[in-house]
């Protein structure tokens, strides 16, 4: 079984043509400690009715792409009984960027994991989504190469041969961070198109130089094959904002104390991964039995996975901090970089809510 990463946002046009003005509404239960994290406080929007605190809240979350192990943390804060403790009725979906993030706006999907990349542009567009916690603190989108390819820096990329699925999403636009790092811009390289993510076998068969891919996918694949890769990443350039967990503006307006308990009950069972991913493992088989079937190599991706979950700003402030500056710079970047792109202006507080955060 191949690991499966968290694809990008497929086209903003995509996002933009099945958005509607739709959306559903719920309620939310009074806040209360889970796990040693303590939700804060919100009053319920004006109009808006609280549930009975015996009634558990509903909530459908989003994870995106296919059941994986990259979402162990769900897994095991459901099959734990966090979310349970929490007061919360919690199904999962899987499914696109390009689905959810409109969903998550017209209230169709509750909470959805979404790429911080992708959240900006809709959020330019109209689409009134909030990013509230960080899931992938250090953004997984890079380049990667065999070693033997003599790439060690983004300068070296001119004149390459690079593999990505298309000119769109969050691959590309770190491909174009990466470049104009070094000067450069994808004029200056050969663009090979691989829409249907066959990139890793380009590079394993040399049609490409190197390809974009996920930390936690196709290197690891590569490895596998006795060629050592090489992974160029966009952290120290631009901090990108990766992975993180989104709602619509009106879920959180009635859902609001329910979508703070379910990140408090998901950040606990990161920690818990974080200092056991056995737990991780064990919780993620239980949920898709045929990740047993390569167990080794799906440690592999777990692991590199919990990594992502961790940066200096989380180890400081705790898995799920938002890197507010980091916000700030991505917006000016990608609106310099494609301008098309985010059209209007966007700012961090349109943008990001980090006040659902758990008090620690």
């Amino acid at each position: 079984m191949k690991p499966s990463p968290i694809r990008p946002l497929a086209s903003l046009a995509l996002v933009i043509a099945i958005l509607t003005a739709a959306c559903n509404t719920g309620s939310s239960p009074s806040p209360t400690a889970t796990g040693g994290l303590t939700a804060p406080t919100a009053s319920p929007a004006a109009g808006s009715s609280a549930e009975p605190s015996s009634a558990p809240v509903k909530l459908t979350v989003g994870l995106g792409y296919v059941p994986n192990v990259q979402f162990a943390q769900f897994y095991l804060a459901d099959q734990a009984g966090y979310y349970r403790d929490a007061g919360l009725d919690v199904t999962f979906q899987n499914g696109r960027d390009a689905d959810l993030i409109p969903l998550a706006a017209q209230g169709q999907v509750d909470v959805a994991i979404a790429d911080g990349t992708s959240v900006i542009p809709a959020v330019s567009h109209g689409i009134d989504v909030r990013y509230l916690a960080t899931i992938y603190a250090k953004f997984p989108n890079v380049v990667f190469a065999k070693a033997s390819s003599g790439i060690k820096t983004a300068a070296d990329l001119k004149g390459r041969k690079i593999g990505t699925p298309g000119n769109y999403g969050s691959s590309w636009i770190m491909l174009q961070a990466l470049l104009d790092s070094a000067g450069l811009t994808t004029a200056d390289a050969k663009i090979s198109y691989y829409p249907d993510y066959g990139q890793l076998i380009g590079v394993e068969q040399g049609q490409v130089d190197a390809a974009t891919g996920f930390a936690n996918n196709e290197p690891l694949q590569l490895a596998r094959t006795g060629s050592p890769p090489v992974v160029l990443t966009v952290d120290s350039i631009v901090p990108l904002p990766g992975n993180g967990l989104i709602a619509g503006t009106k879920t959180l307006q009635t859902k609001r104390d329910a979508i703070a308990l379910f990140i408090g009950a998901t950040l606990r069972a990161m920690d818990e991964i974080s200092a056991d991913p056995e737990k991780g493992m064990t919780a993620a088989i239980k949920a898709v039995p045929e990740i047993a079937s390569d167990r080794d190599a799906q440690r592999s991706v777990l692991d590199a996975t919990i990594d992502m979950w961790h940066s200096t700003l989380t180890d400081s402030q705790g898995l799920g901090a938002i890197d507010l500056d980091g916000w700030t710079k991505s917006i000016a970047f990608m609106t310099r970089l494609q301008p098309e792109l985010v059209p209007n202006p966007v700012t961090v507080d349109g943008v990001v809510d980090d006040s659902l955060l758990p008090v620690r």
